[in-house]
């Protein structure tokens, strides 16, 4: 970086209080885009599907080179610049949350790739225990399928092991359950021969163990995003918006950031969300369809927070409501729902008010009753 000034410094010469530079990156975030923020750089972040797209105009032969890709950022920023959005000034906060946040989901998304492993291990030689057991990474089941992972072994476990693993994972009914476990685990099912049937249990027990860290390390960092949630000025406006809490809300404030100049509208708020839809328009005929490309965890906590808001909603439900009974499917309607409510929050934070159900819906219940 020291490098990248002193030659700055040589091309701007006497001038170099006059010269703005300006620079085009292929990613939002990391320690040189935060180093040339705070030099004073204009800094546009450039997508990279946009470089490959614009280096197609420069030549098709597919060549590719470092120099290349350079001057392929230079020219776009020397002649695109108006178009290219500029890196966020987020809050040191907010880049804290989104790190908590991002590892909080990604872990997430990591016991759900192993409880599928661990799923299709079990199919192939102990199909009785996808029977007995309904959630995989449930700390009842990891901690019988730990101590049995064969189906002799399972076949053995009394009525006061499973009952134990029961009382310690905070289970109702614990008797009823216990005899309905035992006697779905002793079901006679297909089986494979008895060294297949170890090597399955051997990597099943290595499975649970990855399981069992995972939940443990997950509740953990979820400790960690509601501190760093609960410290940002724009915590309580969030939480009051229906269907947000302290998880959702912070991956919301994570992906958005806080820059309160970073969008323009709640038009250009909904369009970087991808609740948006996209128009295709050809001639006469002309179609409006979904964004298939969106910030993936962004996307999936909006999603997720218009289905929590239609049980706390009525303005929510009504309106999810109507896009059916218009046609739409589910996904349809939930993503317009989603839409609508990105609206409302970008509302919310602009002008500093927390949520209200009669505000956020009354546009839509005065053209329902004209």
């Amino acid at each position: 970086m020291a490098r990248l000034h002193a030659v700055l410094g040589e091309l701007a010469g006497d001038d170099a209080d006059e010269v703005e530079v300006v620079v085009g990156i292929e990613t939002d975030r990391g320690p040189w885009v935060g180093a040339l923020v705070a030099a004073g750089y204009r800094v546009l972040a450039v997508n990279p599907l946009q470089a490959a797209r614009f280096r197609d105009r420069l030549g098709v032969s597919g060549a590719k080179s470092d120099a290349g890709d350079a001057h392929v950022l230079a020219d776009m920023v020397r002649t695109h610049a108006h178009q290219l959005r500029p890196v966020a000034g987020d809050s040191a906060l907010a880049e804290a949350i989104k790190v908590v946040a991002r590892t909080h989901k990604t872990l997430i998304w990591e016991r759900t790739r192993h409880t599928q492993r661990l799923r299709h291990a079990l199919r192939d030689y102990f199909p009785a225990a996808l029977t007995a057991f309904e959630d995989l990474d449930a700390a009842d089941t990891l901690e019988l399928l730990a101590k049995a992972p064969s189906p002799d072994q399972a076949a053995r476990l009394t009525i006061g092991r499973i009952s134990a693993a029961l009382r310690r994972a905070h289970r109702r009914d614990i008797a009823g359950k216990a005899a309905a476990l035992q006697s779905a685990l002793r079901t006679e099912h297909l089986d494979q021969p008895e060294v297949v049937t170890a090597a399955y249990a051997a990597s099943v027990q290595a499975l649970i163990a990855v399981l069992t860290v995972l939940n443990q390390q997950i509740k953990t960092m979820e400790k960690q995003v509601e501190a760093h949630f609960g410290q940002h000025p724009a915590a309580e406006i969030i939480l009051s918006q229906p269907g947000l809490g302290q998880v959702l809300g912070a991956r919301v404030l994570a992906e958005f950031g806080d820059d309160p100049d970073r969008y323009t509208s709640a038009k250009a708020r909904k369009n970087y969300a991808g609740t948006s839809p996209i128009t295709r328009a050809s001639g006469k005929k002309k179609t409006a369809l979904a964004r298939f490309v969106h910030n993936d965890r962004l996307i999936d906590a909006l999603l997720t927070q218009a289905y929590c808001a239609l049980l706390r909603s009525p303005g929510a439900r009504a309106y999810y409501d109507r896009q059916r009974a218009r046609g739409s499917s589910h996904n349809a309607a939930l993503r317009q729902l989603a839409n609508r409510l990105v609206g409302i929050l970008h509302g919310c934070l602009k002008t500093g008010t927390s949520y209200d159900e009669t505000t956020a819906w009354s546009h839509h219940t005065e053209n329902v009753a004209a």
